[in-house]
């Protein structure tokens, strides 16, 4: 019995790829004769993916030949630079308006008249009652006005200030106050101020879009690596718990709490050259390392540690939460992927909600950054700036309802009408004045500061429901783009 021929021959790797000969361009031949399998040409050619650039931004770019497009990826990073700077200038001017409204101190009293001027009124109206016929005789015919009782100087001779409201004794890079009751009133007010002026809507554009661009790049990362660390196993359908983010958020506000700080500084100052403190953020940074405390100063001081921890544990808290909160009010089963409608309403609820909750901690922590510590000189605001120092955030919160108005604009009293020379129509005009001042003294919102921790508020309320409908409008294609933080 004879053994089978050798099968060595006929064996072909299964890994070995094909490669296969263009047919004859003579049209002449007939079909072809199926080949031997001496005709197969073997080609050897490593399995490799496409070659893509790791930033995906050039498709046709080989990594294993030529590597990254180097200026195509310069370019692409210098124009979403400019489109991060160009947004935030666009939006610059109502966050230079919104701070400085809530950093503005409005004290209670600042509408009533100084003792000198009212005690000289009075003096002079009883004057007038108790004057007769020969009342010439005791009194100067040039001059018609009472004269003036001298004002309190302090050591140095200078004037005391008794209200916010005097011309006279109001320095001139202040604005006044009471000019604006809002973001739109306080951005006017700036423009047109001497001391300020158009281009003072943009004090601090580099720090804040530093800021801003830096939160955005290390947020995601630390968000990333606490998913990677604590759930290393967790697949891209399961929902992350609500600490981490939390906790990204947290750290990364911390890290950039500096840059905040110095932001707040450049705004709050006068724009007038001779009478500003810091010439830039590098300044303002040295600066405060040199004079409050250095590192552990502008980290771990409680006015700026404590007031960083609410804020940045706040704000992704309630972002978070509340939308899913509104949303199990709407139905059980509302989620962004199958109520796009439903969940846009529940985002814009809760955004209007959590700004109740986050903005009156947001105010106390301006002003605690806007005050100095250490051996620093105070910063020569471009609006008033409370005299005392605050001393933590129960403090500040304690004295902005107890101490501050919150109804603006402010309106000064009207000086009383000399009494020798009152008419009916002059006496009913002053009894309808002082009835308008007792309802004004009466009203629980002028004798409050609650006001004053909701300064922005409305622009706040519009630039969310602006969001709002865009995102109806466009059918909810971008979930993620968030709402604007104006």
């Amino acid at each position: 019995m004879t053994s089978p021929p050798s099968l060595r021959d006929l064996y072909n790797d299964p890994s070995s790829a094909w490669s296969f000969l263009p047919a004859p361009s003579n049209g002449s031949s007939s079909t072809p004769s199926p080949p031997s399998s001496s005709e197969y040409t073997y080609e050897w050619k490593p399995s490799r993916l496409s070659s893509r650039s790791i930033f995906d931004l050039a498709p046709s770019s080989d990594l294993h030949d030529s590597g990254v497009d180097v200026s195509f990826l310069l370019s692409s990073l210098l124009a979403s630079a400019v489109m991060q700077y160009t947004s935030t200038a666009i939006v610059m001017p109502w966050e230079v308006g919104r701070l400085l409204l809530q950093v503005q101190w409005v004290p209670r009293d600042a509408c009533e008249p100084g003792p000198s001027t009212e005690t000289a009124e009075e003096e002079d109206g009883e004057l007038s009652d108790s004057s007769t016929e020969n009342d010439s005789y005791f009194t100067d015919p040039n001059n018609g006005e009472p004269i003036p009782i001298p004002r309190m100087s302090d050591e140095q001779g200078y004037i005391v200030r008794r209200s916010v409201l005097e011309e006279g004794t109001r320095p001139e890079y202040i604005i006044p106050v009471g000019s604006a009751d809002g973001v739109w009133g306080m951005i006017k007010r700036i423009g047109r101020f001497r001391g300020e002026g158009w281009l003072a809507l943009w004090k601090g554009l580099l720090t804040f879009c530093i800021n801003d661009a830096l939160f955005m790049t290390i947020q995601p990362f630390i968000d990333n690596l606490f998913q990677s660390f604590f759930f290393p196993s967790s697949t891209p359908f399961q929902q992350p718990p609500l600490l981490l983010p939390i906790a990204s958020h947290l750290l990364t506000g911390f890290i950039l709490s500096p840059l905040d700080l110095v932001r707040t500084r450049l705004i709050i100052q006068s724009f007038i050259p001779r009478y500003r403190t810091y010439t830039g953020p590098i300044d303002a940074l040295s600066q405060i390392l040199h004079n409050e405390g250095g590192l552990k100063g502008i980290y771990f001081h409680p006015h700026l540690l404590i007031p960083t921890l609410i804020d940045h544990t706040l704000r992704p808290l309630v972002s978070l939460a509340l939308p899913g909160l509104v949303a199990a009010y709407l139905g059980s089963h509302v989620t962004a992927e199958s109520h796009p409608f439903a969940w846009g309403l529940a985002e814009f609820a809760g955004n209007c909600a959590g700004l109740l909750i986050t903005l009156p901690f947001e105010t106390v922590r301006r002003r605690l950054q806007a005050q100095v510590r250490g051996s620093a000189k105070p910063v020569k605001a471009c609006v008033e700036m409370r005299p005392a120092p605050y001393n933590g955030v129960v403090d500040t919160l304690w004295h902005i309802l107890t101490e501050e108005r919150s109804d603006l604009p402010l309106h000064v009293k009207a000086r009383k009408a000399r009494r020798g020379s009152k008419t009916s129509k002059g006496k009913q005009a002053e009894q309808d004045q002082k009835r308008r001042e007792d309802e004004e003294d009466e009203s629980w919102f002028r004798n409050t500061g609650l006001g004053q921790l909701y300064r922005g508020l409305g622009m706040r309320l519009g630039a969310s429901a602006i969001m709002f409908l865009l995102a109806v409008l466009s059918g909810g294609e971008e979930k993620d783009s968030g709402w604007a933080e104006l």
